[in-house]
């Protein structure tokens, strides 16, 4: 359990360390890394992005949903985890650009959601009590926050990125689906009637030979 904390402290430091030097102005200003829609350098946001926050708010709204959620995923989905991270964080990137506005977007409340769909829908698809469990408790904690995946959320506040967090939401969704084979299963049922019919059987075998 411990050990995979490790990534979430490690991803979680690295962000903090980025925003203090971007703060100090040590290395000039880090807002145009972020993600520009429609541009060819923009592309460069979908890696750095995450590491950008526009105000201290920002990256403390952002810190512990995301030492939350990428423990769980670590913690549950151990065997398939990083790939599954490095996956959800570029192709939520890549479809911020596709879809959003002409804008910088920053931080990494897209990498959140992404992850935060990934552990709702991956548990239902293995239909595993425990990974159940986990989608519930993922869907308890932040589940009021899914209508910021609607357009209707640059009514209410301009600054934040809907296109983000729909991207998000699309990437952890589609790859539930595409690794829902992979990582942790649901043990298969063995009726108890079968069990002693197997052990007759080898039984029987090891009397023969």
């Amino acid at each position: 359990m411990w050990l995979a904390l490790l990534p979430s402290l490690v991803f979680v430091s690295l962000i903090w360390l980025i925003y203090l030097v971007d703060y100090a102005g040590l290395l000039g200003n880090f807002s145009h890394w972020g993600i520009r829609s429609g541009s060819l350098i923009g592309l460069r946001g979908v890696v750095f992005s995450p590491f950008i926050h526009a105000s201290f708010k920002h990256l403390l709204s952002n810190t512990l949903p995301l030492l939350i959620l990428i423990w769980f995923l670590f913690y549950f989905y151990s065997k398939i985890a990083f790939a599954v991270f490095l996956r959800l964080w570029l192709l939520s990137g890549c479809i911020t650009w596709l879809i959003g506005r002409s804008s910088m977007h920053v931080g990494a409340s897209g990498l959140i959601f992404a992850i935060l769909f990934f552990l709702f829908f991956s548990g239902l698809f293995r239909n595993y009590t425990p990974l159940v469990a986990v989608s519930m408790i993922v869907a308890f904690i932040y589940g009021s926050t899914v209508w910021s995946i609607f357009p209707v959320t640059e009514l209410v506040d301009p600054s934040i990125s809907w296109e983000g967090h729909l991207a998000g939401a699309l990437s952890g969704l589609f790859l539930a689906i595409l690794f829902r084979k992979q990582g942790p299963q649901k043990p298969p049922v063995v009726w108890e009637g079968e069990e002693e019919e197997e052990t007759g059987e080898n039984m029987n075998g090891n009397v023969d030979g």
